[in-house]
């Protein structure tokens, strides 16, 4: 999954039901879910940032455009790719007619007419049937009509088409003007051929048509032989078939016009007089309840009711430009799209409510951590934000404002209740998950800026590095007091990290060394590591006994940090594999060369570790082979710099790189190259892309799964073993019949430890809820050890999808009442599986919890209701029947 970004650019769209919403999100698609509060990316990728998406009107099939023009065809049912093509060009915008059978394109000045593909298999899906001419400027939107027999396209040349998707013969292509600015928008009325048509300067033109769709006369037809003739000789003189191609005309003569459907202006309107909100930057339409949208520079919407134009209430919902608007098919809600800050907003118009208000950092998300049920996210960023993101909703539901500049180091205490942050502002600061309250604030003797943060297992103590003074600060959490200042190392903190097991500290430094220090020891120093390099991270195992170190030479080392004694080395360089940027005038193999890892992490049982650094892959390595297990390439959107491995030919003039060329603006001092060590590139540039990196990697405690921060957002990938057959211990007689068989034979046990062997997951449940509760202690108590961590394991993944909750707790509990002492002995293997049940069963406890409290509620009010109207009752009847009006409030009560 992708979190962390929820809107890049391009256009919303929300799916006939009108329940979901299709978000472009840089080179992937992220489909919002507002009836069940839930966000999943697709898992198809284009190869640059996505531009525009056309959705059909039956919402299966969607086809996605990105900057050059490369577009697929995507199944949202089946979720995949279809077909890919690729137009040639950039294209402005695609829209499917209403009918489904066919769409159009616009790119340059033309607007390209392709049958739609059908449901059957064909060898192209993008047949192209008619191209039209008209627009002397680029084209920039598309309208149908309710029947799909006519569509409207607006230009940039401030004028409008109405084009026939056939030829009929009372309508010739000529084009409406009354604009002073580009067009951004136009509509038809429903089931009308009258439009309305909207500017950049926010004018609104009200066009009436003095023919009804019904009153579109069909051409004559003409000789089909000679026709296609003619276009078979057409085709062998071009490189791409063009299809039909039909010419409008921008002033045609009274005689063609004579007979023939006419527009007329009837109104025309101004959506606000002040200069500074006059830039329109949007608009959408809702014909069924004639809601007109429209979306400013500056922030603002108005909503009017056409054809009166009778303004219904104007808003500002930021203070970025609204780059898309999308009305949903009841026009309840309205999605807003602000590619500035990356914010996507969905407002119900009529309870003047927000149904979803999401927004990503803005700019590089730069550290993360889980909280130790595996349940949540936190993030910060560059842009001084502190935000926490569901895992299971993919939403973020609380955002910290209070750092002044960018935070670099992010952390949960062990309760998962306090999320602390350091910043380059001089602060650490700690925040309650309860209340939604900075709760403390650290700061230095004199100010520094925070580089690194690390907490020790109670939560207690808070040590913080600092980049300016060499020095480590640490605090108390219950008193908000500095206890000491750590001096010893000679170059900035770059990494600190607690033993989980014990008060020790872990400092790495620029200084080429890594210092172990006891917090409960007045000696201070209790090893000092030496390195060959400067030290970049440093991250302890999770049981406490190992030590890696990732050093500038792009080595990772592992040591017994008791004996002081380095275990292991990986040669990781190699493996980093940086791509080769823009302005790069060396390879990408000898940039790789001084590159490191930047950013460490242990897996939750300890046997891997997770690196990545200034690249587009993060590696994962086995500990004790030292070998590389996997690669896991992150992006593969070319929108991004330090992508591309080798040169592009087809960006090399014989002046240079196209990129150099752009970049240096025609300038006398020649082509301006960025200063070493710029992260983002100079902002001044006409363009400029973002450089790919990762800048932190972590392991959910519940072992199953892995998140990093990237240019891209906040990449989730978790083990789906679902459709994977991994067998265990599998011998001859285990099948699934012969499973059926024994679990009919009331032979449970066995039965579960057959269906283990197998390993399908259907298959184990449905032999475990074929054990009936009476007999659970039973066979809990005859299950063989190995097979209990294995049924625990299964339970947690349950217990995210099954109904039967209290069945399935009932098993866990005499797992762990029976089993517990055993499986204490080996507590730090089994901490993600524990870890994982934990949150499983955690969040519905927090489901459960709130459904009683608001039943008990219910209840209290009507048990109250029903005394009150009891007293009035026995007020007004006679002495003699209030022992009656007793027995009956008893009988409510």
């Amino acid at each position: 999954g992708l979190l962390g970004t929820v809107y890049r650019r391009g256009n919303l769209s929300f799916t006939p039901d009108g329940n979901s919403l299709l978000s472009p999100v840089g080179n992937r698609i992220s489909l919002f879910d507002l009836k069940n509060n839930k966000c999943e990316t697709l898992p198809l990728a284009t190869r640059l940032n996505i531009v525009c998406v056309g959705l059909s009107p039956d919402g299966s099939l969607a086809i996605l455009v990105d900057e050059e023009g490369a577009a697929l065809l995507v199944s949202l049912i089946g979720k995949c790719v279809i077909h890919k093509f690729y137009f040639h060009k950039p294209v402005h915008s695609v829209s499917f007619s209403p009918d489904g059978k066919k769409f159009v394109v616009t790119k340059d000045n033309l607007a390209y007419l392709y049958h739609a593909p059908g449901k059957k298999r064909e060898f192209n899906a993008f047949v192209l049937d008619k191209t039209y001419y008209g627009p002397y400027d680029e084209t920039t939107c598309i309208d149908w009509t309710d029947d799909s027999k006519c569509f409207a396209v607006g230009s940039k040349d401030m004028s409008t088409w109405v084009f026939g998707a056939e030829r009929w013969a009372n309508l010739i292509y000529y084009s409406l003007g009354g604009h002073k600015d580009v067009i951004v928008a136009c509509f038809f009325e429903e089931n009308s051929l009258d439009l309305y048509t909207i500017s950049q300067d926010a004018a609104l033109c009200v066009w009436q048509c003095d023919t009804e769709l019904d009153g579109l006369k069909p051409m004559p037809p003409k000789d089909a032989a000679k026709e296609e003739k003619a276009a078979e000789d057409d085709e062998e003189l071009l490189e791409e078939p063009k299809g039909e191609e039909i010419h409008g005309k921008a002033d045609p003569s009274e005689q063609e016009t004579r007979n023939k459907v006419k527009y007329s202006r009837v109104a025309k309107y101004f959506f606000n007089k002040e200069g500074d909100f006059n830039n329109l930057t949007a608009a959408a339409y809702h014909k069924k309840t004639h809601l007109l949208v429209t979306g400013f520079a500056s922030g603002i919407f108005h909503l009017h009711e056409l054809p009166d134009f009778n303004l219904i209430h104007s808003l500002s919902i930021s203070d970025q430009r609204i780059a898309s608007i999308a009305i949903n098919c009841t026009g309840d809600w309205i999605a807003f799209g602000c590619s500035g800050l990356g914010q996507l907003l969905v407002w119900e118009w009529q309870s003047e409510s927000y149904v979803l208000k999401q927004q990503g950092h803005f700019n590089s998300m730069v550290s993360l951590a889980y909280s130790p049920d595996g349940q949540y996210i936190v993030t910060g960023g560059e842009d001084g934000k502190v935000k926490v993101w569901n895992t299971s909703s993919s939403f973020c539901f609380v955002t910290f404002t209070e750092h002044n500049s960018g935070v670099t180091a992010v952390t949960f205490t062990s309760t998962g209740y306090v999320v602390l942050s350091a910043s380059l502002d001089g602060t650490v600061r700690a925040f309650d998950l309860h209340r939604y309250r900075n709760f403390r604030t650290f700061t230095s003797p004199r100010p520094s800026q925070f580089s690194c943060l690390a907490v020790d297992s109670s939560g207690e103590i808070v040590a913080a590095g600092s980049q300016d003074s060499f020095e480590i600060f640490i605090w108390s959490m219950q008193s908000g007091r500095l206890l000491d200042v750590l001096a010893g190392h000679e170059g900035p903190i770059s990494s600190l990290s607690f033993n989980p097991m014990k008060c020790v500290l872990a400092s790495a430094s620029w200084d080429k060394t890594v210092k172990l220090w006891d917090m409960l020891d007045s000696w201070r120093t209790k090893e000092t590591l030496i390195m060959n390099s400067d030290v970049l991270v440093v991250a302890f195992r999770p049981d406490g006994k190992e030590l890696a170190v990732a050093a500038l030479n792009g080595q990772i080392t592992f040591w017994d940090h008791e004996n002081a004694a380095q275990t292991g080395s990986i040669e990781g360089r190699h493996d980093l594999q940086m791509g080769r940027k823009e302005l790069d005038k060396i390879t990408a193999k000898q940039a790789a060369k001084g590159k490191s890892f930047t950013t460490l992490c242990y897996s939750a049982d300890g046997q891997s570790i997770l690196a990545g650094g200034l690249s587009k892959f993060v590696c994962i390595y086995n500990v004790k082979e030292q070998i590389l297990m996997k690669k896991f390439e992150i992006s593969c959107n070319y929108s991004l710099d330090a992508m591309e491995e080798y040169l592009d030919r087809r960006k090399m003039t014989e002046f240079g790189s196209m990129a150099l060329i752009d970049e240096g603006g025609g300038g006398d001092e020649g082509v301006a190259i960025p200063l070493p060590g710029v992260k983002r590139g100079d902002m001044s540039y006409r363009h400029f892309k973002p450089e790919i990196r990762v800048t932190c990697v972590r392991f959910c405690p519940t072992g199953r799964s892995w998140a990093a921060t990237t240019t891209e957002g906040l990449l989730l990938y978790s083990l789906d073993s679902g459709l994977i057959f991994d067998p265990f211990e599998l011998d001859i007689d285990v099948t699934p019949s012969n499973i059926h068989k024994t679990l009919s034979q009331k032979e449970y046990t066995m039965a579960i430890v057959m269906a283990f062997k197998l390993n399908e997951k259907k298959l184990i449940q449905e032999v475990i809820e074929a054990v009936p509760s009476s007999e659970v202690d039973v066979v809990c108590s005859s299950l063989p050890d190995l097979y209990v961590e294995k049924l625990l394991e299964f339970l947690a993944s349950a217990f995210e999808t099954s109904c039967h909750l209290e069945f399935y707790l009932i098993w866990a509990h005499k797992l762990l009442m029976l089993h517990g002492q055993k499986l204490k002995t080996r507590s730090v293997k089994l901490l993600p599986v524990i870890q994982f049940l934990q949150k499983s069963i955690q969040r519905h406890f927090e489901d459960v919890s709130k459904l009683c409290e608001w039943n008990i509620y219910n209840i209290k009010y009507a048990l109250a209701i029903s005394q009150q109207r009891g007293m009035k009752r026995a007020a007004e009847e006679t002495p003699g029947d209030e022992e009656e009006l007793d027995s009956d409030s008893d009988y409510l009560m």
